[in-house]
């Protein structure tokens, strides 16, 4: 979890007060104050008049943060821990995306180690791991079998929460591993690790990784053929890293299903942020075409050719499991692609602790440089996009950082408006259900998106 906030683990539908209306006819509005099982606080008003949408918003209202801000100032080096504390649960995605920019300002990135990068990767396969099983089993999985919590779920599925419990762990133990400690990792800088993974500690690891990646291959067809996947097609603009010649993680070109194509430096300016009156989070668009979507759906649409062969030889089963060949385009099939994620992560872990051997140099010397540099990577649940400008003694002059969840939240908003029409005569406490259950297929980090600084921007310029 965040240092700010908690997921809420209770499942309030409606405040006391929520104004409701008949299913089907005159005003109707929806109302959750809390949203459940989400990371962060928000809440969600939708307000209809028979069939037709007045009002849909996801309100985000946990109070700003300031990372941005006090941010300036600080020395380059204190960035990867600092910026690891927007999130307990993705903190790898905030290191790693700073760790790429920074580098980029100080004019190293393309020295930076073969073995460093193997081991970025390795790191990050312990966060999808660990973030997507809990979100998958403990957050989202009851939704789709119709249970209040994973607590009332495990008194029938009781296997099956056990063997998450043992994978989310195996992801966890990753982390400590490479990065000193499974919350908040310390073992990240600029330009590398402050110490490389002793072997002995990496051989006692790779058994339980093993197991966990079959483990996890049978779940992943377990939740294709369990669950009944709701039905809302949408023609969302699908936007990842799209690495040459491996599934996207750390590095690659951002592209898109509609014909995006731009070098990570450029991603900044190609989107624009907004304030809106109802969250604390800014919304993201692409300039001049408006709203699309990050995460584990866009991920395999774009590059589910790239997944390891452990994830790749599921697809097709899987895909005949849902009824559905990819390319999908409902989002309530991120359930489904988050598990071959999770299965591409254990597979692509266990390769490289089978083959590790300590690197020459845990990381490489930064000389100190006024520069620019911005970078994002592959959270769980998309696209963490960094960008600072450094000053000549090394201080952060400026920053920006762009989490997954503000780029998806118009496309939030969106969904909700299109699944409005399938609400009209169903009653008000199931379809605040539902509307809870689509916010939750993105996994929202409602903490790690709100901000509170209003800025100005021109091309290749950040001020904050």
């Amino acid at each position: 979890m965040s240092d700010s906030s908690k997921a809420n683990t209770d499942s309030p539908r409606k405040a006391p007060d929520t104004p409701s209306g008949t299913p089907g006819a005159g005003k109707r509005t929806l109302r959750v104050a809390a949203l459940a099982r989400v990371e962060g606080e928000g809440a969600l008003h939708l307000a209809m008049r028979g069939r037709e949408v007045e009002e849909c918003r996801l309100e985000i209202y946990e109070p700003p943060r300031f990372y941005e801000a006090f941010l300036r100032g600080r020395d380059f080096k204190e960035v990867p821990d600092i910026t690891a504390r927007i999130c307990g649960i993705c903190p790898v995605a905030y290191q790693m995306s700073s760790c790429h920019a920074l580098e980029k300002a100080m004019g190293v990135f393309d020295q930076v180690d073969p073995d460093i990068r193997t081991l970025r990767d390795l790191l990050y396969c312990g966060e999808w791991i660990e973030s997507h099983v809990l979100h998958m089993f403990m957050l989202h999985l009851p939704d789709f079998l119709g249970y209040e919590s994973v607590i009332s779920m495990a008194q029938d599925h009781g296997p099956v929460v056990k063997q998450a419990l043992r994978l989310k762990k195996a992801g966890n133990a990753i982390l400590a591993l490479v990065g000193g400690r499974a919350v908040h990792p310390v073992g990240v800088c600029v330009g590398g690790f402050y110490k490389a993974p002793d072997p002995a500690e990496v051989a006692a690891l790779l058994p339980e990784i093993s197991g966990c990646r079959d483990e996890m291959c049978e779940l992943t067809l377990f939740l294709a053929r369990k669950v009944k996947y709701p039905d809302l097609e949408r023609d969302y603009e699908f936007v990842s890293l799209c690495p040459t010649h491996q599934y996207p993680m750390n590095l690659g070109r951002i592209r898109s299903s509609k014909g995006l194509d731009v070098d990570q430096e450029e991603f900044g300016e190609v989107i624009e942020e907004r304030h809106v009156p109802h969250s604390t989070a800014l919304h993201s668009v692409i300039r001049g075409r408006g709203a699309y979507l990050v995460g584990p759906l866009a991920r395999l649409n774009l590059c589910h050719e790239h997944l390891h062969p452990r994830a790749a030889e599921l697809v097709p089963k899987v895909c005949d499991a849902v009824g559905r060949k990819l390319p999908w385009r409902n989002n309530f099939l991120s359930l489904a692609a988050r598990a071959l994620e999770t299965v591409h992560a254990l597979a692509l872990a266990a390769d490289i602790l089978e083959h590790y051997s300590p690197p020459g140099r845990s990381r490489l010397p930064i000389p100190v440089r006024a520069g620019v540099g911005g970078h994002g990577t592959e959270a769980p649940r998309g696209i963490c996009l960094h960008q600072y400008r450094t000053a000549a003694d090394g201080s952060i002059a400026a920053a920006r950082i762009v989490p997954p969840t503000s780029q998806n939240q118009m496309t939030i908003e969106q969904d909700l408006r299109a699944l409005a029409a399938q609400l009209v005569d169903v009653p008000d406490e199931q379809a605040s259900l539902r509307c809870e259950h689509l916010i939750r297929n993105y996994d929202p980090c409602i903490s790690c998106s709100v901000h509170f600084l209003k800025f100005e921007r021109t091309r290749k310029t950040m001020n904050r």
